[in-house]
């Protein structure tokens, strides 16, 4: 490969290790998607709550913000502590870090809603549950959707970093390229994939965000 231009050598090493690259982008997008959905059955419940309970808000995004200011590899440390080695250490990071823009999201976006529209809700013998279900939500789910997709994004990168725990993934083509001597095209080989999934989901999520716009 000493011989070839970069361009040339990132094709060679896609053409003798495409499977082994596939393999380890399944496994990166599993393990961010696995994360940001426990987030989401745990984010999304607490985000309504505290939307409906003011007082909690301050405690509740603080704490989120908190988890978010910790160094990502020091948070994956201290898991490990606990979890060992492994994807399990990975998918809690992740989870953790997928918090806040889902919690802080669907605050944002249940507090949106119209006063005047709960209050017709209620003129009409809807009760707590109906109104949640039939008005809060969907007109909130857009500025959801907005926190899951920072989430994922987010989580894409976090989830680089999970080779350092023996998660795989590919951070695990990146860090071998950083070990191997003129390693560029390697380390490219794991960049580049890292970055298309992210836009993909960016721009699908995007997608679905705008469909499920009231206002759109």
């Amino acid at each position: 490969m000493a011989h070839m231009n970069l361009w040339e050598q990132l094709i060679y090493y896609y053409a003798h290790n495409g499977s082994y690259v596939l393999a380890q982008f399944n496994r990166h997008f599993l393990i961010s998607v696995y994360g940001v959905i426990l987030a989401a059955i745990v984010g999304i419940p607490i985000g309504i709550f505290i939307a409906h309970h003011t007082k909690l808000n301050g405690i509740v995004i603080g704490i989120a913000n908190v988890i978010q200011t910790i160094p990502s590899l020091a948070m994956l440390s201290i898991i490990m502590i606990g979890l060992g080695l492994g994807v399990n250490t990975v998918i809690v990071t992740v989870f953790l870090y997928s918090l806040l823009p889902i919690i802080k999201n669907t605050d944002t976006g249940m507090r949106n809603v119209d006063p005047a529209l709960l209050d017709a809700g209620t003129g009409m013998g809807m009760t707590r549950i109906q109104l949640l279900r039939l008005v809060e939500i969907p007109l909130s789910l857009s500025v959801i959707m907005a926190g899951l997709r920072n989430a994922l994004v987010l989580a894409i990168g976090i989830t680089a970093i999970g080779t350092f725990v023996g998660a795989g993934g590919l951070g695990d083509i990146i860090i071998r390229g950083t070990n191997a001597t003129n390693g560029t095209a390697i380390i490219l080989a794991g960049a580049l994939p890292t970055a298309l999934m992210a836009i993909i989901l960016d721009v699908v999520l995007g997608w679905v965000e705008k469909k499920v716009d009231p206002t759109a």
